[in-house]
């Protein structure tokens, strides 16, 4: 498929439905670099969420621009915003977060499947680097909250 011609319907709307969770992601991890005041011990979490929020909104942009590109239309769903107002800890908002995460995985694997099944290698391509990433970046989730969660135990049993 060449890469001036539009996607697939069903691709499109995955891929509508891809940048919309991007920036739904964007969204939750702005409020959980926010949520902590100054002096509280959590603020550990609050750049990291800061600098993916910005990652996550890039990402979403890169992938209506390339809807555009592909001379297709812009139609993001609302996904409903987490009714989580204060994350109380940050281990709480590393376990929202990798549950995020772990959503846009399956939604990154499943619009593969959809643009595999359509032969759009342009596609393919181009969201390969983000599986990579995705990839990088559960694991390092994952990793982190192994490591917090063993340091709230250590500290129980002292």
């Amino acid at each position: 498929m060449a890469a001036t011609q539009p996607v697939s319907e069903e691709c499109r709307v995955a891929i509508n439905y891809v940048a919309s969770f991007e920036l739904h992601i964007s969204d939750a991890y702005l409020s959980m670099a926010y949520c902590y005041p100054p002096d509280s011990e959590e603020p550990i979490f609050s750049g990291f969420f800061e600098d993916q929020a910005e990652l996550k909104r890039e990402h979403g942009k890169q992938f209506l621009r390339y809807l555009i590109g592909r001379e297709n239309t812009v139609c993001l769903p609302v996904i409903k915003r987490p009714e989580v107002d204060n994350w109380q800890t940050g281990v709480k908002a590393v376990e929202y977060a990798l549950e995020l995460e772990n959503q846009l995985s399956q939604l990154l694997i499943d619009l593969k499947t959809t643009a595999s099944a359509d032969n759009d290698s342009h596609f393919l391509r181009f969201m390969g680097k983000y599986l990579d990433k995705q990839k990088r970046n559960t694991t390092y989730l994952q990793r982190q909250l192994a490591y917090y969660r063993n340091e709230e135990k250590q500290e129980e049993e002292h």
